[in-house]
C-alpha cells in the first residue's frame, strides 16, 4: 500500500514509503474536520499498538464498535453509483458509523464470476479502495480505515492477477519454498491494490475425495500440510512472525478450523464425526504448527459441527485450544455466513441475534461477509443479552490488524505501482515453474517423453483430444489472468513445424464450466456419442494420441448451498469420458492421458491401458506450457501425490497413515489403492538407500540424525523426493502404520549421489496417551525412508526410559 496525502499529492518511486514526518502530516490531514486540534494517541505511529488500540477503543461509541465487526460484500452495490464508484451519501446513510471491513473490492458488482467483471481491472479496483478509504478517514467521526480482504487460494482471485496451480497441485511439488514464492506474488498483487487480508491458506487435511473442496487443500497428511501451510503464511506475511506488516505483504487467514476435510458422506459443511484423539493426532497439527511458527494474522473456523457443536459456536475449540493451548493472539473471523448458519443450518439458535451472541461468546471477532448476525449486537447489549466487554474484546482484535497493517499511516494504493507488479514477467515465469514442479507422472511405459524429429525429417501426427485439451482450467476461487495457456496451445507452440497437430473435443463434460454458476448440467450423451465418433476419425491417422480428461470447475468445487452443489457420490470419470478413452484406445495407437482435475479420480481402466498417465490437476495460467515441456522432455516430472488415489468409492476413507486394524480386505476387489500417497515417477531412475541413524538409542527429549543416500541411476537429470516415515512399534494407544515426519526434494544429474540428512526430535515420536497428554513413550520405533509411502527401507531406533 502506498500513501497519497489528500491535499498535496506526493510522487513516490515504486515500493517506497514517505518519511515519518510525511506520515504524521498525512494522518493529520486525514482527520475529520470536526476533530480536535491535538492529535490523539491512536494517531501516533510511534506508540505501541496496544496503547493505540486502547486509546481508540475508549473513544468509540457502541455503534462504532459494532461497525468494526461487520463487513460489506453483497451490500456494496448499494454504496456505488452507476460507474461503480463510491457514493459518499449512500455510505453515510447506510453505514453512518463507518465500515469495519470490505470484502473483495475486485468484484464491485457483487458476488459474481470474474469472467463477467468487464472493466474491473487494477486501476478500477484501486479507485474504489482509495475512495472508500478517503471517505472513512475524512468523513467518519474517528477516521478509522477499512480492512479489505480478498481470496488468494492459488493467486489473487481478481481480474488481471496471476493464477498459480491449485493447492493440491502445489502440494504435489513437495516444495515448501515454491509455495512460499507463489504466495509472495499473491501478497504483492493484493497489497498493491490496497488489500490487507487474504482468506488463505487452507490447512485442512483432506480425507474424502468426494468432497469438492479437496482441490483447495495440501492433501491428506498432517505433516506435509503443516509444512506447506507455514510456507504459505511466510509468503503472504513474511518470515519470522513480523509484528508489523511490511510493504507488499498481507495478513494470512488460516482455515478452516477444523475437521472440514472429512465431512460425513463427503458433503461440504456436513458433520465431522471425529473424536478428540483424531483431531489432536491429525486435524489439529497443521494449524498448531502454522500458528507456532508463522503467526497468521487471522484464523477462520469451519462450517461443520463436531460432536454436536458447530465450530463457530465452540468455546472449547476457539478458546481452550486455539487461544489457550496454542496461544493464538490474532483475529478469529467467520467463514461466509457461518454465524447466520448457527441458526439457519445447525438450528441451535432461534434467530440471527441469538446466533451472534453464541458466536461472540465463543470468540469469533468478525462476521463475514455482510455482518447479518453481528448487526444485532447493539440491540443485544441494550437488552442485557451480551456484555460490552465481549464486544470490546472482538473490536480490539480487529483494530490490532489495522494498526499492524499500518492502515492509519498508509491507507491508499498507487495504481501505477500496482500495474507494474501485477502479472508481470517474473510472476508469469514463476507460474510456469510452479506448474512444471506440480505435475505427477503416474505411469509411463517408455512412450514419454515424446520425440520430435530433426528438421527435414518426416513429420509425425499428434492428435490432441479431449474436453480439457483446448481450455486452461484454473480451478475454484480463480481469478482471470490476462493470458492463459491450454494444453493444445502449449503443444502447438512447442512442436512448431516439427509435427502436425490434429484436434477434436471428444466429449463435453458439463454444458457450462463456470465455477460460480449454480446449476450444473451434464452434456447430452447422444451429442457426446457424435463427438466421440468425430474424435476417432481425427485420431485415426495420428501416430500418437494425447488425451486430456478429468473435471471442469463445476464437477469438483465448493458446494456452498443446496442450489450450488460441488460434492459427488462417485470418484469415477464424469459423463462419457471413459467411453472416449475406450474408443481411442481401440485404434491401437500410443495414448498418453493427461489428467486435468480437481479431485483424485478412480481411473482404473485408464491406468491399466494407457501408455502413460500424467496427473496435472489444475496447473494455473501457464499449465499448458508446462505440460508441453514435460510431454516432450524439456521438463522431467518430479512431483509426488499428496493424497492416496482409491480404486473405488467403496474403499473410502483411504489414506496412507491408517491404523493397523484397517484395510483387512474386501471380497472380490483389491484392498490396495490405485496409486499410493507419495508416489510419482520420473524419466530417470533413482536408488534410495537405507536410513542411517546417528545413534541407535535416544532419551525421550533427545534427537537423532537420519542420513539417507539417494542416487540418480538413470540417464537424465531429475528430481526425487526423499520421504522419511516413523512407526511406533508397541505404543500404549493405537498408532498409524506409518507417519511422514520429514521430506526433501532434490535434483540430481545422471550418476550423481547425495546424502540427505534429517533431524528428528521429540515431536516425531509424540503421541496422545490414555490421559490425553502429549508424551514420548519409551520403546522401539521403525524409521523408514524411500520415495513413496510404500517403497521404504527401515532401521530401528530405541527410545530409552
Amino acid at each position: 500500500m502506498f500513501l497519497r496525502p489528500i491535499r498535496r499529492p506526493v510522487r513516490l518511486r515504486s515500493g517506497a514509503r514517505p518519511r515519518t514526518v510525511g506520515l504524521i502530516l498525512a494522518a493529520s490531514l486525514a482527520l475529520p474536520a470536526n476533530a480536535a486540534v491535538e492529535r490523539p494517541l491512536y494517531r501516533d505511529a510511534h506508540a505501541p499498538v496496544a496503547a493505540r488500540v486502547d486509546d481508540l477503543l475508549a473513544r468509540m461509541t457502541l455503534a462504532e464498535k459494532v461497525a468494526q465487526l461487520v463487513t460489506v460484500w453483497e451490500g456494496k452495490v448499494k454504496l456505488l453509483d452507476t460507474h461503480q464508484r463510491l457514493d459518499p451519501a449512500a455510505r453515510a446513510t447506510l453505514y453512518p458509523n463507518g465500515i469495519g471491513g470490505f470484502a473483495r473490492p475486485s468484484d464491485a458488482a457483487g458476488a459474481v464470476s470474474p469472467r463477467v467483471l468487464a472493466g474491473r481491472d487494477v486501476r478500477s479496483t484501486i479507485e474504489l479502495v482509495n475512495d472508500l478509504q478517503r471517505d472513512a478517514l475524512t468523513h467518519t467521526r474517528l477516521g478509522i480505515p477499512i480492512l479489505f480482504h480478498e481470496e488468494g487460494l492459488h493467486g489473487y482471485a481478481a481480474l488481471g492477477a496471476t493464477s498459480f496451480p491449485v493447492p493440491i497441485a502445489l502440494a504435489s511439488s513437495w516444495d515448501p519454498d515454491l509455495v512460499r514464492r507463489t504466495n509472495v506474488v499473491t501478497a504483492r498483487e493484493m497489497s498493491a491494490r490496497g488489500v490487507t487480508q487474504a482468506l488463505s491458506p487452507v490447512v485442512d487435511i483432506a480425507r474424502d475425495p468426494r468432497w469438492g473442496r479437496i482441490e483447495e487443500t495440501f492433501g491428506e497428511d498432517p505433516y506435509l500440510v503443516g509444512e506447506l501451510g507455514v510456507a504459505a503464511i511466510e509468503g503472504l506475511e513474511g518470515v519470522g512472525k513480523p509484528q508489523m506488516l511490511a510493504p507488499g505483504k498481507v495478513f494470512a487467514t488460516l482455515k478452516h478450523l477444523t475437521g472440514h476435510g472429512q465431512p460425513e458422506s463427503g458433503t461440504n459443511t456436513g458433520p465431522a464425526p471425529i473424536s478428540e484423539r483424531e483431531l489432536r493426532e491429525n486435524f489439529f497439527p497443521p494449524f498448531e504448527q502454522a500458528i507456532a511458527r508463522a503467526g497468521p494474522g487471522a484464523v477462520m473456523p469451519s462450517y461443520n459441527e463436531i460432536d454436536g457443536v458447530p465450530s463457530h459456536a465452540s468455546k472449547w475449540l476457539l478458546q481452550t485450544v486455539l487461544r489457550g493451548e496454542w496461544g493464538f493472539t490474532g483475529a478469529i473471523v467467520s467463514d461466509y455466513s457461518a454465524i447466520d448458519q448457527i441458526a439457519d443450518l445447525h438450528h441451535i439458535a432461534p434467530d440471527h441475534q441469538a446466533a451472534a451472541i453464541i458466536a461472540l461468546s465463543a470468540g469469533v471477532d468478525s462476521d463475514l461477509p455482510d455482518g447479518n448476525s453481528y448487526k444485532t449486537l447493539a440491540a443485544s447489549v441494550a437488552a442485557n443479552r451480551v456484555s460490552v466487554a465481549l464486544i470490546d474484546d472482538a473490536v480490539r482484535k480487529m483494530l490490532e490488524i489495522k494498526f499492524r497493517a499500518g492502515l492509519f499511516e498508509h491507507p491508499y494504493a498507487d495504481a501505477k505501482a500496482a500495474v507494474a507488479v501485477t502479472n508481470n514477467a517474473d510472476a508469469r515465469a514463476l507460474a510456469r515453474v510452479a506448474a512444471a514442479r506440480s505435475m505427477v507422472l503416474l505411469k509411463n511405459d517408455g512412450t514419454l517423453p515424446l520425440a520430435l524429429p530433426s528438421l527435414g525429417a518426416a513429420v509425425p501426427v499428434i492428435a490432441v483430444i479431449g474436453p480439457n485439451a483446448a481450455v486452461a482450467r484454473l480451478g475454484g476461487y480463480y481469478g482471470q489472468p490476462p493470458v492463459t495457456v491450454s494444453l493444445l496451445d502449449g503443444i502447438k507452440a512447442k512442436v512448431g513445424s516439427r509435427a502436425r497437430i490434429v484436434t477434436s473435443l471428444g466429449v463435453k463434460i458439463t454444458e457450462n464450466d463456470d465455477w460460480w454458476e449454480d446449476k450444473v448440467t451434464l452434456a447430452d450423451p447422444a451429442e457426446n456419442a457424435k463427438r466421440i465418433a468425430a474424435a476417432v476419425d481425427v485420431a485415426r491417422g495420428a501416430d500418437t494420441i494425447v488425451l486430456a480428461i478429468g473435471d471442469t470447475e463445476q464437477t469438483s468445487r465448493e458446494g456452498w448451498a443446496d442450489n450450488h452443489l460441488g460434492d459427488r457420490a462417485s470418484i469415477d470419470l464424469v459423463g462419457e469420458q471413459q467411453a472416449l478413452f475406450n474408443a481411442l484406445k481401440a485404434l491401437g495407437k500410443p495414448i498418453v492421458v493427461v489428467m486435468i482435475n480437481g479431485r483424485p479420480l478412480a481411473i482404473n481402466r485408464v491406468a491399466e491401458q494407457a501408455n502413460a498417465v500424467v496427473e496435472g490437476w489444475y496447473l494455473g495460467e501457464q499449465g499448458g506450457t508446462a505440460l508441453a515441456d514435460a510431454l516432450f522432455g524439456d521438463v522431467n516430472p518430479g512431483g509426488k501425490l499428496p493424497v492416496t488415489i482409491a480404486r473405488s468409492v467403496g474403499q473410502l476413507p483411504m489414506f496412507y497413515n491408517y491404523k493397523p486394524s484397517a484395510h483387512r480386505g474386501y471380497l472380490f476387489s483389491d484392498k490396495t489403492p490405485l496409486f499410493p500417497f507419495g508416489f510419482g515417477l520420473s524419466y530417470t531412475t533413482f536408488a534410495v538407500g537405507e536410513p542411517r541413524l546417528s545413534t541407535p538409542t535416544i532419551r525421550p527429549d533427545g534427537t537423532v540424525d537420519v542420513s539417507v543416500e539417494v542416487r540418480n541411476t538413470g540417464a537424465r537429470a531429475g528430481d526425487e523426493v526423499v520421504q522419511l516415515y516413523v512407526h511406533d512399534k508397541v505404543p500404549s494407544v493405537t498408532r498409524p502404520v506409518k507417519e511422514l515426519k520429514a521430506f526433501e526434494r532434490v535434483t540430481l544429474q545422471p550418476g550423481e549421489a547425495r546424502t540427505v540428512k534429517f533431524t528428528l526430535d521429540h515431536r516425531a515420536f509424540e503421541l496422545w496417551n490414555l490421559e490425553m497428554k502429549r508424551v514420548v513413550e519409551p520403546g522401539e520405533f521403525e524409521i523408514m525412508a524411500g520415495n513413496s509411502s510404500v517403497a521404504l527401507k527401515s532401521a530401528t531406533l530405541t527410545i530409552a526410559r
